[in-house]
């Protein structure tokens, strides 16, 4: 399957900013089951400085600086994918969750070097014995490490509501759990932290996922979004990725574009400016399959 990804940000500003630098990672990744064939970043008005370069993560990243006044920024991606449908994983065959984190925690011999960054507490990921106890509603003893995943995943889908006014980018962990609120963001960190608090290694996946209109509706232009959920390390299996906010497995409508600890390691884009005075923004995703 192929798709068009257009993503496009416009800030507008009260005032004229003096001075900005920007970090934009946009670029889809390249990888079995994912190929970017084509990529290319706009900004207007141009950057003094353009820098491309990758991250710890292997992540694309585009550093840009703007050294002239402006009053309105615009950021336009356009990337073509192709991607394959994903194995099949029985996720019974998968080994007994406690041997898994013992096996990760034992690693003298950096087997699963790997997973060990995505292990421990992050910027918008901790650890606690509250997120363990919830996660234990899923991860009994022995069960089947991507089994208890699956399990986690549809319960969060199923306890949580999808509510974009709930929270911001900075809403901690915790209070998702208490409030049980919140957008894909929310519910793919909340699950890495129950990952992570039983000591087993999850990752933040950030992307994009085609949406389809109602039956008998057109698509409306601009209406899909950025997405976020995260991956599950297996030592059999590797890499499993689960999607809490549909309560499905990832397939071809899933494009990824980063991973990393949490979202403070993957944003499309941020950056620092002086100046600017209020801003208004306007973000804008279209992903259209190409057949």
């Amino acid at each position: 399957m192929r798709y068009l990804v257009r993503h496009r940000t416009v800030y507008d500003y009260s005032e004229a900013v003096a001075e900005s630098h920007h970090l934009a990672r946009l670029h889809p990744r390249t990888f079995p089951g994912q190929t970017c064939l084509e990529y290319r970043l706009i900004v207007t008005p141009p950057p003094a400085v353009w820098q491309e370069r990758e991250d710890a993560f292997g992540n694309a990243f585009t550093f840009f600086a703007m050294q002239a006044p402006h009053d309105s920024l615009t950021v336009e991606s356009e990337s073509l994918i192709e991607n394959s449908p994903p194995a099949a994983v029985d996720t019974s065959t998968s080994p007994p969750w406690e041997a898994v984190a013992e096996a990760l925690r034992e690693d003298e011999e950096a087997v699963h070097l790997e997973a060990q960054p995505f292990r421990y507490p992050s910027p918008n990921v901790p650890v606690s014995g509250a997120l363990a106890d919830y996660a234990r509603g899923s991860f009994t003893t022995g069960r089947p490490l991507l089994e208890a995943a699956r399990d986690l995943t549809k319960r969060i889908f199923k306890e949580c509501k999808f509510d974009p006014a709930a929270t911001t980018v900075a809403t901690p962990v915790e209070t998702v759990l208490k409030e049980r609120r919140g957008v894909c963001q929310d519910f793919a960190h909340l699950a890495i932290a129950c990952l992570r608090s039983l000591g087993l290694s999850a990752r933040y996946v950030s992307g994009y996922l085609e949406t389809l209109p109602p039956p008998g509706k057109p698509r409306l232009v601009g209406s899909d979004a950025s997405h976020a959920w995260l991956a599950v390390y297996c030592p059999v299996h590797g890499w499993v990725q689960f999607d809490p906010t549909n309560n499905c497995i990832p397939s071809t409508r899933h494009i990824i574009t980063a991973w990393g600890r949490d979202y403070s390691d993957v944003s499309p884009l941020r950056g620092v400016i002086f100046g600017g005075g209020e801003h208004e923004l306007e973000v804008s995703v279209d992903v259209l399959a190409q057949g």
